[in-house]
Protein backbone atom coordinates (compact mmCIF):
# COMPACT_ATOMS: atom_id res chain seq x y z
CA UNK A 1 0.00 0.00 0.00
CA UNK A 2 1.07 3.56 -0.24
CA UNK A 3 3.84 4.93 2.11
CA UNK A 4 1.31 6.06 5.02
CA UNK A 5 3.26 9.16 4.83
CA UNK A 6 -10.86 17.27 -4.25
CA UNK A 7 -16.24 19.40 -6.21
CA UNK A 8 -15.66 23.17 -7.16
CA UNK A 9 -15.20 25.88 -5.12
CA UNK A 10 -14.61 29.46 -4.87
CA UNK A 11 -12.45 31.28 -2.60
CA UNK A 12 -13.31 31.79 1.05
CA UNK A 13 -12.16 31.80 4.25
CA UNK A 14 -11.73 29.53 6.87
CA UNK A 15 -13.39 29.15 9.83
CA UNK A 16 -11.82 31.81 12.43
CA UNK A 17 -11.22 28.44 14.81
CA UNK A 18 -8.62 27.17 12.65
CA UNK A 19 -5.22 28.88 12.28
CA UNK A 20 -2.90 28.35 10.07
CA UNK A 21 -0.30 25.16 11.06
CA UNK A 22 -1.97 25.34 14.16
CA UNK A 23 -3.59 21.84 14.98
CA UNK A 24 -6.84 22.68 16.93
CA UNK A 25 -8.35 19.59 18.79
CA UNK A 26 -12.46 20.57 19.96
CA UNK A 27 -12.70 18.48 23.12
CA UNK A 28 -16.35 18.77 24.71
CA UNK A 29 -16.07 19.27 28.22
CA UNK A 30 -16.23 15.88 29.61
CA UNK A 31 -16.68 14.51 33.75
CA UNK A 32 -14.12 11.83 33.58
CA UNK A 33 -10.45 11.53 32.63
CA UNK A 34 -9.36 10.54 29.08
CA UNK A 35 -12.77 11.38 27.01
CA UNK A 36 -12.64 10.41 23.79
CA UNK A 37 -12.62 13.95 21.80
CA UNK A 38 -15.82 14.11 19.75
CA UNK A 39 -13.75 16.14 17.00
CA UNK A 40 -10.47 17.35 15.92
CA UNK A 41 -9.35 19.96 13.25
CA UNK A 42 -5.96 21.02 11.79
CA UNK A 43 -4.72 23.15 8.92
CA UNK A 44 -2.88 20.87 6.23
CA UNK A 45 0.45 21.22 5.50
CA UNK A 46 0.63 21.91 1.76
CA UNK A 47 4.10 20.63 0.80
CA UNK A 48 5.01 19.62 -2.28
CA UNK A 49 7.29 16.57 -1.49
CA UNK A 50 8.19 12.50 -1.00
CA UNK A 51 7.72 12.69 -4.37
CA UNK A 52 3.84 10.85 -4.67
CA UNK A 53 2.42 14.41 -5.70
CA UNK A 54 2.02 14.74 -9.52
CA UNK A 55 1.56 17.56 -11.81
CA UNK A 56 1.27 20.06 -8.98
CA UNK A 57 3.95 23.24 -7.62
CA UNK A 58 3.94 25.79 -4.99
CA UNK A 59 3.97 29.19 -6.13
CA UNK A 60 2.75 32.64 -5.19
CA UNK A 61 1.96 30.91 -2.02
CA UNK A 62 -0.63 28.63 -3.36
CA UNK A 63 -0.34 25.16 -4.73
CA UNK A 64 -1.13 25.16 -8.86
CA UNK A 65 -1.39 22.86 -11.29
CA UNK A 66 2.74 23.17 -13.43
CA UNK A 67 1.48 22.16 -16.53
CA UNK A 68 -2.27 23.06 -18.02
CA UNK A 69 -1.96 21.31 -21.13
CA UNK A 70 -4.62 19.04 -21.68
CA UNK A 71 -4.14 15.69 -21.03
CA UNK A 72 -4.45 12.66 -23.97
CA UNK A 73 -6.33 10.08 -23.02
CA UNK A 74 -7.83 6.86 -25.01
CA UNK A 75 -10.71 8.60 -25.66
CA UNK A 76 -9.27 12.04 -26.40
CA UNK A 77 -8.26 14.73 -24.54
CA UNK A 78 -9.01 16.12 -21.15
CA UNK A 79 -8.45 19.12 -18.62
CA UNK A 80 -5.40 18.53 -17.55
CA UNK A 81 -5.35 17.81 -13.81
CA UNK A 82 -2.61 17.59 -10.98
CA UNK A 83 -2.79 15.38 -7.36
CA UNK A 84 -1.40 16.47 -4.12
CA UNK A 85 -1.05 13.18 -1.62
CA UNK A 86 -0.83 14.43 2.00
CA UNK A 87 0.87 12.01 4.70
CA UNK A 88 -1.04 9.52 6.22
CA UNK A 89 -2.59 11.26 9.26
CA UNK A 90 -3.52 9.39 12.88
CA UNK A 91 -6.49 11.64 14.48
CA UNK A 92 -7.39 11.88 18.09
CA UNK A 93 -10.00 9.06 17.88
CA UNK A 94 -11.26 6.43 15.86
CA UNK A 95 -12.93 8.02 12.82
CA UNK A 96 -15.42 7.67 9.90
CA UNK A 97 -16.31 11.62 8.86
CA UNK A 98 -13.65 13.76 7.50
CA UNK A 99 -15.10 17.63 6.19
CA UNK A 100 -12.91 20.16 4.57
CA UNK A 101 -12.71 24.12 4.30
CA UNK A 102 -11.33 25.16 1.33
CA UNK A 103 -9.86 28.70 0.48
CA UNK A 104 -8.83 28.71 -3.40
CA UNK A 105 -9.21 30.38 -6.06
CA UNK A 106 -11.32 28.48 -8.75
CA UNK A 107 -12.01 29.79 -12.30
CA UNK A 108 -15.40 28.68 -13.92
CA UNK A 109 -15.19 25.27 -14.99
CA UNK A 110 -11.93 24.18 -13.06
CA UNK A 111 -11.92 22.41 -9.73
CA UNK A 112 -10.24 21.60 -6.42
CA UNK A 113 -11.56 18.00 -5.17
CA UNK A 114 -10.77 16.80 -1.65
CA UNK A 115 -10.72 13.25 -1.34
CA UNK A 116 -10.26 10.91 2.11
CA UNK A 117 -9.86 7.61 2.40
CA UNK A 118 -9.07 4.84 5.49
CA UNK A 119 -7.04 2.08 6.33
CA UNK A 120 -9.67 -1.42 6.78
CA UNK A 121 -9.25 -3.73 9.04
CA UNK A 122 -7.38 -5.92 6.41
CA UNK A 123 -4.96 -3.10 6.54
CA UNK A 124 -5.82 -2.05 2.93
CA UNK A 125 -6.94 1.13 2.17
CA UNK A 126 -10.80 2.38 1.61
CA UNK A 127 -11.44 3.53 -1.47
CA UNK A 128 -11.46 7.89 -1.65
CA UNK A 129 -14.46 9.34 -0.68
CA UNK A 130 -15.06 13.57 -1.66
CA UNK A 131 -15.66 16.14 0.84
CA UNK A 132 -17.71 18.67 -0.42
CA UNK A 133 -19.05 21.82 1.16
CA UNK A 134 -21.27 20.78 3.47
CA UNK A 135 -21.43 17.30 2.57
CA UNK A 136 -18.14 15.61 4.58
CA UNK A 137 -16.83 12.30 3.07
CA UNK A 138 -18.31 9.50 5.17
CA UNK A 139 -15.54 6.59 4.91
CA UNK A 140 -16.99 2.56 4.40
CA UNK A 141 -16.01 1.66 8.26
CA UNK A 142 -14.71 3.46 11.05
CA UNK A 143 -10.59 3.75 10.67
CA UNK A 144 -7.78 5.00 12.95
CA UNK A 145 -5.57 6.54 10.47
CA UNK A 146 -6.83 8.36 6.91
CA UNK A 147 -5.31 9.81 4.10
CA UNK A 148 -6.10 13.16 2.41
CA UNK A 149 -5.71 13.93 -1.87
CA UNK A 150 -6.57 17.01 -3.49
CA UNK A 151 -6.99 16.89 -7.01
CA UNK A 152 -6.96 19.90 -9.02
CA UNK A 153 -8.43 20.18 -12.58
CA UNK A 154 -7.96 22.75 -15.27
CA UNK A 155 -10.83 24.71 -16.64
CA UNK A 156 -11.38 24.13 -20.47
CA UNK A 157 -9.85 27.03 -21.63
CA UNK A 158 -6.94 25.86 -19.47
CA UNK A 159 -7.17 28.06 -16.60
CA UNK A 160 -5.98 26.31 -13.47
CA UNK A 161 -7.10 26.71 -9.98
CA UNK A 162 -5.00 27.75 -6.96
CA UNK A 163 -5.16 25.97 -3.56
CA UNK A 164 -4.23 28.69 -0.85
CA UNK A 165 -5.33 26.58 2.82
CA UNK A 166 -7.09 23.40 3.48
CA UNK A 167 -8.57 22.99 6.65
CA UNK A 168 -10.24 19.78 8.02
CA UNK A 169 -12.27 18.09 10.16
CA UNK A 170 -12.38 14.71 11.43
CA UNK A 171 -15.29 13.38 13.38
CA UNK A 172 -15.25 10.90 16.63
CA UNK A 173 -16.56 7.73 15.07
CA UNK A 174 -17.69 4.15 16.73
CA UNK A 175 -14.88 2.91 18.52
CA UNK A 176 -13.36 -0.16 16.76
CA UNK A 177 -12.22 -3.87 17.67
CA UNK A 178 -10.05 -6.28 16.06
CA UNK A 179 -11.99 -9.27 15.04
CA UNK A 180 -10.96 -12.93 16.58
CA UNK A 181 -10.95 -13.62 13.29
CA UNK A 182 -10.39 -12.08 9.71
CA UNK A 183 -13.27 -11.68 7.93
CA UNK A 184 -12.96 -12.04 4.40
CA UNK A 185 -15.32 -10.54 1.58
CA UNK A 186 -15.68 -11.73 -1.51
CA UNK A 187 -14.98 -8.38 -4.30
CA UNK A 188 -17.35 -8.01 -7.39
CA UNK A 189 -16.47 -9.52 -10.75
CA UNK A 190 -18.31 -8.45 -13.68
CA UNK A 191 -17.74 -8.73 -17.71
CA UNK A 192 -16.90 -5.36 -19.46
CA UNK A 193 -15.20 -4.58 -22.40
CA UNK A 194 -11.66 -3.68 -22.25
CA UNK A 195 -9.36 -1.51 -25.20
CA UNK A 196 -5.53 -0.93 -24.82
CA UNK A 197 -4.44 2.26 -24.02
CA UNK A 198 -1.26 3.20 -25.85
CA UNK A 199 -0.13 6.61 -25.38
CA UNK A 200 3.29 6.08 -24.70
CA UNK A 201 5.25 9.02 -22.99
CA UNK A 202 1.88 10.62 -22.04
CA UNK A 203 1.13 10.63 -18.21
CA UNK A 204 -1.61 8.96 -16.25
CA UNK A 205 -4.11 10.77 -14.29
CA UNK A 206 -1.66 9.80 -11.13
CA UNK A 207 1.27 10.76 -12.65
CA UNK A 208 3.02 7.87 -13.87
CA UNK A 209 4.76 8.33 -17.35
CA UNK A 210 3.31 5.58 -19.83
CA UNK A 211 6.83 3.33 -21.04
CA UNK A 212 6.22 0.57 -24.00
CA UNK A 213 4.80 -2.30 -23.06
CA UNK A 214 3.48 -0.91 -19.81
CA UNK A 215 1.28 -2.78 -17.40
CA UNK A 216 -1.72 -1.14 -15.38
CA UNK A 217 -5.36 -0.18 -16.17
CA UNK A 218 -7.92 2.78 -16.30
CA UNK A 219 -11.02 2.93 -14.84
CA UNK A 220 -13.74 5.38 -14.73
CA UNK A 221 -13.51 6.99 -11.10
CA UNK A 222 -11.07 8.95 -9.02
CA UNK A 223 -12.24 6.23 -6.10
CA UNK A 224 -10.56 3.26 -7.29
CA UNK A 225 -6.80 5.46 -8.35
CA UNK A 226 -4.24 4.42 -6.52
CA UNK A 227 -1.27 6.48 -5.97
CA UNK A 228 1.53 6.60 -8.29
CA UNK A 229 4.21 3.34 -8.01
CA UNK A 230 1.63 1.56 -5.69
CA UNK A 231 -0.86 -1.28 -5.95
CA UNK A 232 -3.72 -0.06 -3.65
CA UNK A 233 -6.21 -0.56 -6.03
CA UNK A 234 -5.42 -3.46 -8.11
CA UNK A 235 -7.86 -5.40 -10.68
CA UNK A 236 -7.74 -8.99 -11.83
CA UNK A 237 -8.00 -8.83 -15.41
CA UNK A 238 -9.03 -12.26 -17.11
CA UNK A 239 -9.49 -13.16 -20.91
CA UNK A 240 -10.08 -16.77 -20.12
CA UNK A 241 -10.04 -19.21 -17.36
CA UNK A 242 -6.49 -19.27 -18.10
CA UNK A 243 -5.24 -16.36 -18.89
CA UNK A 244 -5.23 -13.61 -15.99
CA UNK A 245 -3.29 -10.63 -15.21
CA UNK A 246 -2.98 -8.39 -11.67
CA UNK A 247 -2.48 -4.71 -12.90
CA UNK A 248 -2.92 -2.05 -10.58
CA UNK A 249 -5.29 1.01 -11.32
CA UNK A 250 -3.43 4.36 -12.36
CA UNK A 251 -5.42 6.23 -14.77
CA UNK A 252 -8.74 7.54 -15.14
CA UNK A 253 -10.99 6.50 -17.91
CA UNK A 254 -12.76 5.31 -20.52
CA UNK A 255 -15.45 7.58 -21.23
CA UNK A 256 -16.51 8.89 -17.60
CA UNK A 257 -14.66 10.10 -14.78
CA UNK A 258 -17.38 9.95 -12.05
CA UNK A 259 -18.50 6.12 -12.93
CA UNK A 260 -17.73 3.77 -10.14
CA UNK A 261 -19.95 1.14 -11.46
CA UNK A 262 -18.48 -1.40 -9.21
CA UNK A 263 -19.80 0.46 -6.57
CA UNK A 264 -23.68 -0.63 -4.92
CA UNK A 265 -26.01 1.41 -7.09
CA UNK A 266 -26.84 3.54 -3.62
CA UNK A 267 -23.03 4.59 -2.69
CA UNK A 268 -22.62 5.24 -6.84
CA UNK A 269 -21.26 8.70 -7.55
CA UNK A 270 -23.82 8.69 -10.75
CA UNK A 271 -25.93 6.70 -12.60
CA UNK A 272 -26.88 4.72 -9.88
CA UNK A 273 -29.90 3.96 -11.95
CA UNK A 274 -27.85 0.98 -13.74
CA UNK A 275 -27.08 -2.35 -12.25
CA UNK A 276 -24.13 -2.94 -10.13
CA UNK A 277 -20.99 -3.87 -12.61
CA UNK A 278 -22.55 -2.08 -15.96
CA UNK A 279 -20.67 0.97 -16.98
CA UNK A 280 -22.34 3.55 -18.14
CA UNK A 281 -20.54 3.78 -21.40
CA UNK A 282 -21.58 0.16 -22.48
CA UNK A 283 -25.10 1.38 -21.41
CA UNK A 284 -25.04 4.38 -23.25
CA UNK A 285 -23.47 2.20 -26.68
CA UNK A 286 -25.74 -0.90 -26.68
CA UNK A 287 -29.08 0.44 -24.84
CA UNK A 288 -28.75 4.67 -26.12
CA UNK A 289 -28.59 5.03 -22.26
CA UNK A 290 -28.90 9.14 -21.53
CA UNK A 291 -29.03 9.63 -25.52
CA UNK A 292 -25.49 7.22 -26.06
CA UNK A 293 -23.72 10.39 -24.35
CA UNK A 294 -21.25 10.31 -22.09
CA UNK A 295 -20.96 12.22 -18.60
CA UNK A 296 -19.55 14.51 -20.53
CA UNK A 297 -22.19 15.16 -23.30
CA UNK A 298 -19.99 12.98 -25.36
CA UNK A 299 -21.05 10.38 -28.34
CA UNK A 300 -20.12 7.18 -27.23
CA UNK A 301 -18.27 5.24 -29.43
CA UNK A 302 -17.58 1.78 -28.19
CA UNK A 303 -18.71 0.34 -25.11
CA UNK A 304 -15.30 0.47 -23.02
CA UNK A 305 -15.53 0.14 -19.37
CA UNK A 306 -11.63 -0.65 -18.92
CA UNK A 307 -8.46 0.60 -20.51
CA UNK A 308 -5.39 -1.33 -20.55
CA UNK A 309 -1.48 -0.80 -20.73
CA UNK A 310 0.19 -2.36 -24.07
CA UNK A 311 2.18 -4.83 -21.96
CA UNK A 312 -0.96 -5.78 -20.20
CA UNK A 313 -3.25 -6.42 -23.27
CA UNK A 314 -1.40 -7.69 -25.78
CA UNK A 315 1.72 -10.00 -23.51
CA UNK A 316 -0.30 -10.91 -20.40
CA UNK A 317 -4.03 -11.41 -22.13
CA UNK A 318 -2.73 -11.90 -25.48
CA UNK A 319 -5.35 -9.54 -27.02
CA UNK A 320 -5.05 -8.49 -30.49
CA UNK A 321 -8.16 -5.99 -30.63
CA UNK A 322 -10.93 -4.56 -27.97
CA UNK A 323 -12.40 -7.56 -26.61
CA UNK A 324 -14.66 -8.46 -23.50
CA UNK A 325 -13.08 -9.60 -20.44
CA UNK A 326 -13.80 -10.59 -16.77
CA UNK A 327 -12.44 -7.71 -14.57
CA UNK A 328 -12.60 -8.23 -10.41
CA UNK A 329 -12.17 -5.79 -8.21
CA UNK A 330 -10.58 -6.45 -5.64
CA UNK A 331 -10.30 -3.83 -3.22
CA UNK A 332 -14.47 -3.89 -2.99
CA UNK A 333 -14.15 -7.58 -1.00
CA UNK A 334 -11.78 -7.75 2.04
CA UNK A 335 -9.04 -10.32 3.85
CA UNK A 336 -5.72 -11.12 3.51
CA UNK A 337 -3.32 -9.86 0.71
CA UNK A 338 0.33 -8.33 -0.24
CA UNK A 339 2.42 -7.71 -2.64
CA UNK A 340 5.49 -9.31 -4.39
CA UNK A 341 9.02 -8.96 -2.86
CA UNK A 342 10.41 -7.96 -6.68
CA UNK A 343 7.88 -4.85 -7.38
CA UNK A 344 9.73 -4.39 -10.39
CA UNK A 345 9.21 -7.50 -12.19
CA UNK A 346 6.38 -9.48 -13.64
CA UNK A 347 5.63 -12.55 -11.27
CA UNK A 348 3.89 -15.68 -12.87
CA UNK A 349 0.96 -17.50 -11.66
CA UNK A 350 1.21 -21.36 -12.37
CA UNK A 351 -2.13 -23.70 -12.49
CA UNK A 352 -0.56 -26.25 -9.58
CA UNK A 353 2.73 -25.50 -6.87
CA UNK A 354 4.96 -27.04 -9.03
CA UNK A 355 7.92 -24.69 -10.48
CA UNK A 356 7.14 -26.51 -14.22
CA UNK A 357 3.24 -25.92 -13.77
CA UNK A 358 1.63 -24.18 -16.49
CA UNK A 359 1.46 -20.48 -16.49
CA UNK A 360 -2.08 -19.22 -16.08
CA UNK A 361 -1.72 -15.31 -15.16
CA UNK A 362 0.93 -12.94 -14.29
CA UNK A 363 0.71 -10.40 -11.56
CA UNK A 364 2.42 -7.12 -12.46
CA UNK A 365 4.81 -4.79 -10.75
CA UNK A 366 3.45 -3.27 -7.66
CA UNK A 367 0.45 -4.81 -8.24
CA UNK A 368 -1.66 -6.40 -5.04
CA UNK A 369 -2.83 -9.80 -4.80
CA UNK A 370 -5.47 -11.34 -2.50
CA UNK A 371 -5.00 -14.98 -1.55
CA UNK A 372 -6.68 -18.10 0.42
CA UNK A 373 -3.71 -19.83 2.12
CA UNK A 374 -0.28 -21.80 1.50
CA UNK A 375 0.43 -25.18 0.03
CA UNK A 376 4.00 -27.19 1.16
CA UNK A 377 4.61 -28.96 -1.94
CA UNK A 378 7.10 -31.49 -0.27
CA UNK A 379 10.49 -31.87 -1.66
CA UNK A 380 11.76 -31.63 -5.60
CA UNK A 381 14.53 -32.87 -6.88
CA UNK A 382 16.95 -31.00 -4.94
CA UNK A 383 15.40 -32.46 -1.37
CA UNK A 384 14.45 -29.10 -0.41
CA UNK A 385 10.25 -28.34 -0.22
CA UNK A 386 8.87 -25.58 -1.44
CA UNK A 387 5.84 -23.62 -0.23
CA UNK A 388 3.15 -22.23 -2.76
CA UNK A 389 0.82 -19.37 -2.28
CA UNK A 390 -3.09 -20.19 -3.18
CA UNK A 391 -4.28 -17.16 -5.13
CA UNK A 392 -7.49 -18.58 -6.50
CA UNK A 393 -8.32 -21.74 -7.75
CA UNK A 394 -5.58 -23.47 -10.16
CA UNK A 395 -3.37 -20.78 -9.76
CA UNK A 396 -0.20 -20.18 -7.47
CA UNK A 397 2.87 -18.17 -6.97
CA UNK A 398 5.99 -18.94 -4.76
CA UNK A 399 5.70 -18.49 -1.62
CA UNK A 400 9.11 -16.69 -0.92
CA UNK A 401 8.72 -14.44 -3.74
CA UNK A 402 5.32 -13.06 -1.78
CA UNK A 403 5.10 -10.27 1.20
CA UNK A 404 2.32 -12.05 2.54
CA UNK A 405 1.81 -12.76 6.51
CA UNK A 406 -0.01 -15.23 8.72
CA UNK A 407 -1.05 -17.21 5.69
CA UNK A 408 -3.13 -20.23 6.51
CA UNK A 409 -2.45 -23.80 5.42
CA UNK A 410 -4.38 -24.98 2.85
Amino acid sequence: MAGRRTGSWTRGALGTAVAAGAVLASVLAAPVAGAVPTSESWVAELAIEGGDDSNVVTRDEAVRLRDTEPRATSTGAAPAEGQLLLAPRRPAAVTDEVSADVAADVPAGAQVVVSVRGIRDDDTWSEWREAAPGAPARLEQPTFEIQVRVTLVAAPDGSGPALRRLGLTAQSGPQRFAAAEPVTTTPLTSRVFATRIGLVGNDTANGHEVRRDDRFAALPSRRSLAPRDTGDYTARVCASETRCTWVPVWDVGPWNTRDDYWSESAQRQEFGDLPRGRPQAEAAFTDDYRGGRDGSGRRVANPAGIDLADGTFQQDLGLTDNAWVSVTYLWTGTGPSGTAIDRTARLEVRAAPLADAGVVGVVAPQARMSYECVVDAGAGRTGVGTRWIRLGPAQFVPADQVEARDVPSC
